[in-house]
């Protein structure tokens, strides 16, 4: 059962009706039966019930909802960590959305989020032990079974209506960025784990995941699950369509060269999305522009100190093409885009000394017949192999294909069609390394390199959660990174040195605070946290 919103389009009042789903045999369809919750609260986004109801009888033992546990007995638990998590979740926005929006287990997801977060690559299984010594929201157990329920519980639905509230509280305010990644599994029940080009080269079958991320908040706040097969090029415009359900207009969006098509940037106009776009130098239109502009690259009055690169902006025509299959035709137009060009010399250099590395691994697995499925286009590329009888194998570079791979280390292109300092593009460009250390986090930190899931249900209802961990996570970096913490401290050194802050527990007493140094009290200001008190 889910909790869906309803907007008023004359009053601007959003309503809550829970959703109850089930099948009407006479039209042999699913229907669905919505009852009146309540209205949301503009500001908090709680649900504010409309009208009284019925007082039901008192639940019987085994009926009791979960809530916090009366204070029977005297305990003393882990308390810091766990309240800078609960203040990021009212600053976020988190918080509230999830109550308004699965106000039945809120709570258990914040929980076990908060259990991901704190123990670093711990598998679930040890969430019972952890709860026992440490401060979280549903203060209570979720055993094995009971957190599979949750994650069954977690509908489409509901997610789509979180990503929607997420969304709208930072739509205006930054240029996304958006990227994809590869999770293996051994899953043979799943029906997205598919063989794919694995990023990681990993030989397991995998799912793709795709991940939109606030360049600037540095905040996640949508993500989708992708068959294995499915390449980056092939998702621009599914997100695009995705972007009008949930109501997402005027969004700025930065995307990657493995993302370039023709048909995606005619997608991207025809949607009115603003974005910045990574392109290959081999393109025509590209080619043409730096031939033309390769000397002024490398004057000093388009060097840019901070990023110590020289960059150019050319206005282009951008040949717009829409197809009008009511119609029967196609309209073709002129747009206007701005083409980024970049040169680097230390990115140059790099260029060298990788190319010789990849040069040196595609030479040595010529030799020993150990051929990689990923290099193969490049095998015949850059060397030529004959063999004979009586001479053998002979490996022979192709040094022409070699000198024109010289020719463009260190340039790079972006192209935009609303941005038009090449240097302002770069920025927002390189604050695409979001996404990419994100996919670390999901991976390393949240302990998701590897599925552990035996159904699709209970892989959407867990990656739901790690993805609501990732917001937290990310949160605290950004802040890091911005008070510059970690010239000083590691993640996993803030976390742990706040959760040593106690909280004690006596029935007849109440609670009482443990000490907070003054070292702890410098971390939660740098962090925008105001210091815990009861």
């Amino acid at each position: 059962m889910a909790v869906i919103f309803q907007t008023n389009k004359k009053t601007g009042i959003t309503y809550a009706y829970q959703n109850e789903p089930y099948w009407d045999k006479e039209k042999q369809q699913s229907r669905a039966k919505r009852t009146l919750i309540g209205k949301v609260d503009p500001i908090t986004g709680e649900i504010i019930p409309t009208r009284s109801y019925k007082k039901k009888p008192a639940p019987t033992s085994s009926e009791v909802k979960p809530g916090p546990i009366p204070m029977t007995q005297v305990r003393r638990i882990f308390y810091g960590a766990g309240y800078l998590l609960d203040q990021i979740g009212k600053q976020t926005g988190v918080y509230a959305d999830l109550k308004a929006i699965f106000p039945e287990h809120y709570k258990q997801i914040l929980s076990i989020a908060y259990y991901l977060i704190l123990e670093e690559n711990n598998a679930l299984s040890r969430f019972s032990h952890w709860q026992k010594l440490h401060h979280h929201p549903y203060c209570q157990d979720i055993p094995s079974q009971r957190s599979s329920d949750l994650f069954q519980a977690i509908d489409e639905e509901g997610r789509m209506a979180f990503f929607q509230k997420q969304g709208n509280r930072r739509m205006e305010k930054e240029y996304w960025a958006f990227d994809t990644t590869s999770i293996s599994s051994y899953s043979e029940v799943l029906s997205q784990v598919k063989k794919g080009r694995n990023k990681e080269h990993d030989r397991l079958p995998q799912i793709n995941l795709a991940l939109l991320f606030g360049a600037q908040s540095g905040l996640p706040f949508y993500y989708r699950k992708l068959s294995g097969n499915i390449t980056d090029v092939k998702t621009v415009r599914q997100l695009m369509k995705e972007f009008d359900v949930m109501g997402y207009k005027k969004v700025n969006v930065i995307f990657d060269r493995g993302f370039y098509s023709k048909d995606n940037i005619n997608a991207l106009y025809k949607h009115h999305q603003k974005f910045v776009i990574g392109v290959q130098l081999k393109l025509k239109y590209v080619k043409g522009v730096l031939e033309a502009e390769r000397e002024n690259l490398k004057l000093w009055s388009n060097f840019e100190t901070q990023f110590n690169t020289y960059g150019v902006c050319r206005t282009i025509n951008w040949e717009y093409e829409q197809e009008r299959p009511y119609k029967g035709d196609v309209i073709k137009l002129e747009k206007r885009a701005y083409l980024h060009l970049f040169y680097n010399p230390e990115k140059a250099i790099k260029d060298q000394v990788d190319m010789n590395d990849y040069l040196t691994a595609l030479h040595q697995d010529l030799k020993e017949n150990t051929l990689k499925d990923y290099r193969m286009k490049d095998y015949d590329k850059y060397f030529e192999v004959t063999e004979t009888p009586k001479r053998g194998k002979k490996i022979t570079p192709k040094e022409e294909a070699m000198r024109n791979a010289v020719r463009n280390y260190g340039y790079f292109a972006l192209l935009s069609n609303e941005v038009n300092d090449p240097f302002e593009a770069l920025s927002l460009y390189r604050s695409k390394d979001v996404v990419e250390k994100a996919f670390g986090n999901l991976k390393e930190r949240l302990n998701f390199r590897r599925m552990q899931v035996s159904s699709e249900l209970s892989l959407n209802g867990k990656l739901f959660v790690e993805f609501i961990a990732l917001i937290y996570l990310s949160y605290v970096k950004k802040k890091m990174q911005d008070a510059e913490l970690f010239n000083q401290w590691t993640l996993q050194g803030v976390l742990d040195e706040l959760d040593m802050i106690e909280l004690f527990e006596a029935p007849g007493h109440g609670r009482v605070l443990g000490e907070v140094t003054t070292k702890q009290k410098e971390l939660y200001e740098a962090l925008g946290v105001a210091l815990p008190s009861l």
